[in-house]
């Protein structure tokens, strides 16, 4: 929640010196306030880390559905799903708010609890914090956001399209009763959620899908006119193969090697390699099947499958190289046999 991160950052000031206040007060003998000058020490101290085995005490709310049966009990009825449930359980947690053994905070049953000072800043923080957004209406600017700003992305929608030239009927009906489901939110409908009513008259509506069995005028020609803007992408090149495979943190090469350090084995992709797995992995979508950047998953796992197997045999330090030597050899048979499929009838 963007309220959330913006106060979070603001009321850390605000933590500290409650943190400090607690431990001042916890430290000094019969006195019950904190001088300016003591707080100022012991929020240096606090920021330096030299108090985080210190306790002080902290009325913590009492968590939701406590099953003791104290004060701070929470009657909550089944359901969440359902907007009129969600409403009486939200009526019925203010109504039973009571008083807890540490007093109540703002309506909130709440109990004294003896904390070390690195486990106190983090749920001061989190009481800091609900009480600031108690001001915040979320939901209402949640909806606002959603009907305002709301982007629906809504892909593989060929799956639910029929050719008009297929003999076959069978499919027709559950698919264009999808079609006609969706068609109401794409023009514009009130829906209702346990949130509040949404608008989507002015919600951005994005679909997407390969189109390899079928065409987009197979679709509704209700829908086809509500999806007005038709964009064709270009299959994945060489280049951007070798992006997939070095830009994303957790790319496949990355797995591969964390995969292998589990073994003890520290695995290196060379550059050439890297660059010829993309190529072969471009060629094999151009002469077999275009399946995209899945491609790259069975190109690899070709190329690994020999040095995953031995891997558990190697001694704890050694060291594996992928060179484009290798990825040539692994994937020959590949290639010789996806040269023989062309000529089968």
């Amino acid at each position: 929640c963007p309220h959330a991160t913006e106060l979070r950052a603001v009321d850390g000031a605000s933590v500290d010196d409650d943190v400090s206040d607690s431990a001042g007060s916890s430290s000094s003998s019969g006195s019950s306030s904190v001088t300016s000058s003591s707080r100022e020490t012991f929020r240096n101290m606090l920021r330096g880390g030299q108090l985080d085995d210190q306790t002080v005490d902290v009325d913590v709310p009492v968590s939701h559905g406590d099953k003791s049966g104290g004060a701070g009990g929470e009657i909550v009825f089944g359901g969440e799903g359902n907007p009129n449930i969600a409403a009486m359980n939200e009526v019925i947690s203010k109504l039973t708010a009571g008083g807890g053994p540490g007093g109540k905070r703002g309506g909130v049953p709440t109990e004294r609890k003896t904390l070390p000072i690195s486990e106190a800043r983090e749920v001061i923080l989190d009481i800091e914090l609900e009480r600031l957004l108690e001001t915040v209406d979320l939901k209402k600017e949640a909806i606002a956001a959603v009907e305002e700003s709301g982007i629906v992305f809504m892909d593989e929608i060929d799956k639910i399209c029929s050719s008009k030239d297929s003999m076959s009927k069978s499919a027709d009906a559950s698919a264009e009763g999808v079609q006609r489901d969706l068609l109401p939110l794409v023009e514009g409908t009130t829906i209702s959620t346990k949130y509040g009513n949404v608008n989507t008259d002015y919600i951005l509506f994005i679909a997407s899908g390969a189109f390899h069995a079928v065409k987009p005028s197979d679709m509704l020609p209700e829908l086809q006119g509500r999806l007005p803007i038709r964009v064709e992408l270009n299959g994945l090149t060489e280049e951007d193969l070798y992006k997939i495979l070095t830009e994303p943190v957790a790319n496949l090469l990355r797995q591969q090697t964390e995969l292998l350090a589990t073994e003890g084995v520290t695995l290196q992709f060379e550059d050439d390699a890297i660059r010829e797995i993309a190529r072969m992995a471009a060629l094999l979508n151009r002469t077999v099947e275009n399946i995209g950047a899945r491609r790259l998953h069975t190109v690899i796992e070709r190329i690994m499958e020999s040095i995953s197997f031995e891997a558990a045999e190697m001694e704890d330090g050694s060291e594996t190289a992928v060179d484009k030597a290798l990825v040539k050899e692994r994937l020959s048979e590949v290639m010789v046999s996806s040269d023989l499929s062309r000529y089968i009838l």
